[in-house]
């Protein structure tokens, strides 16, 4: 179990911007070939597919097999109905993991949950089960929880005995599948970055993952990288006690030019102190290349902003978790010139991680106070968002839920958060060099857009 809770259940929130803990089963299905088994009404993942949106995946939303938990079995509890919904996914669906996710009802009733999957497990069957009640945690730590229970459930069952650390061989651990919806594309890029150094990588999730052969080969790994500043901290730790495995926190997305270098470097030291043998030649060739390139688009976008220096944006508003406000803050700040205004985290914070996303956003400017508020309930910081006046042309970059208040206002915006019905994203990822041209270009396709 996690070491803190939040509170999000407890309190009445306009807005939602992420989930109760049975939204992490998009966890589970961004794991190839990994099936999530609900126990709990038949609408949790009708929701979870509608707020994710296109997230179905191999077995997801509201394709997942569901016990459609009813008032029945509120009387006489479910869990002869677990065992046959289990047996029959065994018998429809192929598979290499199964993850089973009690909802608030099974939980509250008290299902013995532990005790089916027991009975699957001695089976043989690669089965793991993970504690998610709604009420118990936001999908941002229950992601955590899941991927804790898949370590000691499946990985310390199937992986193989007596597995040799590879000094270069790391486990990264960044966006939350779906409920980052850049997974993809991060992932794939932040890949491409550490490859670049001469590292190998398990992603885990995604159709670049090698499904459960990767998790299997997560002891292997000399230190795992965690991209995130709070969320996640708790399975690199875990993995830490478990396999005397240290970690790398970078503690944002590292956009653009000056932040991924700094990831790279900060990398490239912690291996060579894990006992990684790296090229340093090839890593500052590798280096000048990826500047170059990121550089060189920069220059040519100068005559672009010199022209229409009186048509774009000039400050921003974020609206968004806390990698992302600080990631797209530091980035968008030093390299592209645009001035935070009210910044808002909404991934409800736990207060243990506030003061520390507070200082690291302290050394962003050395001139300039950023002004990031802790806001779980969107709708306060749209309120004051809305009260706020600012001389020239801003930009909000939010979710779907944002719109509106853009166009009351007369700002551009940017769909960047969930939910959001507004965008289609595919592969799309705004980490690393490629992800700053990215985002560049997506806010100032919006601010073109609005000329006519």
């Amino acid at each position: 179990m996690l070491s803190w809770k939040t509170a999000f259940m407890s309190e009445h929130i306009e807005q939602q911007r992420y989930m109760c803990a049975l939204g992490a089963m998009q966890t589970v299905v961004a794991v190839p070939r990994a099936i999530p088994i609900l126990h709990s009404g038949p609408g949790c993942g009708n929701m979870a597919s509608g707020f994710f949106e296109r997230s179905r995946g191999y077995s997801g939303g509201s394709t997942a097999p569901c016990t459609n938990f009813t008032e029945a079995d509120v009387v006489f509890g479910g869990e002869k109905k677990l065992a046959e919904v289990i047996r029959n996914s065994y018998r429809i669906l192929k598979s290499d993991l199964q993850v089973v996710l009690p909802g608030c009802t099974s939980a509250i009733v008290g299902d013995d949950v532990n005790s089916i999957i027991k009975e699957f497990a001695d089976e043989g069957k690669p089965i793991v089960f993970a504690d998610t009640p709604g009420f118990k945690y936001s999908n941002y730590e229950a992601h955590s929880e899941i991927v804790i229970a898949i370590l000691k459930q499946y990985v310390e069952r199937f992986a193989p005995a007596g597995q040799e650390k590879d000094k270069r061989l790391v486990n990264l651990f960044a966006s939350i599948p779906y409920q980052d919806q850049f997974w993809k594309g991060n992932l794939e890029e932040l890949k491409r970055l550490i490859e670049g150094i001469g590292l190998k990588v398990n992603i885990l999730f995604g159709p670049l993952s090698r499904g459960v052969e990767e998790w299997k080969e997560i002891p292997k790994a000399s230190f795992n990288i965690l991209v995130s500043p709070w969320f996640g901290l708790p399975v690199v730790e875990y993995l830490e006690g478990k396999y005397g495995q240290p970690f790398y926190q970078f503690p944002y997305l590292p956009i653009g030019g000056n932040e991924t270098t700094r990831f790279i470097r900060e990398l490239t030291a912690y291996a060579g102190a894990q006992g990684a043998e790296l090229d340093s030649n090839r890593i500052e060739a590798f280096i000048r290349q990826e500047e170059h390139i990121f550089y060189e688009e920069i220059d040519n976008l100068a005559t672009f902003l010199l022209e229409f220096r009186y048509g774009l944006p000039s400050y921003m508003h974020i609206i968004h978790d806390a990698s992302y406000v600080l990631g797209m803050t530091v980035f968008l700040l030093n390299e592209a010139g645009l001035v935070p205004r009210e910044l808002f985290i909404t991934d409800n914070t736990p207060p243990a991680f506030r003061e520390k996303i507070l200082e690291t956003a302290s050394g962003f400017s050395a001139k300039r106070t950023i002004p990031i508020t802790f806001r779980n309930d969107a709708g306060l910081a749209q309120a004051e968002i809305a009260r706020a006046n600012h001389a020239g042309r801003g930009l909000i970059i939010g979710s779907g839920w944002d719109k509106d208040l853009a166009r009351k206002k007369g700002l551009d915006f940017l769909s960047a958060a969930l939910p959001s019905p507004y965008r289609l994203v595919l592969t799309t990822g705004y980490a690393g060099y490629r992800g700053g041209l990215r985002l560049i270009e997506d806010i100032y396709n919006t601010a073109l857009a609005g000329y006519r």
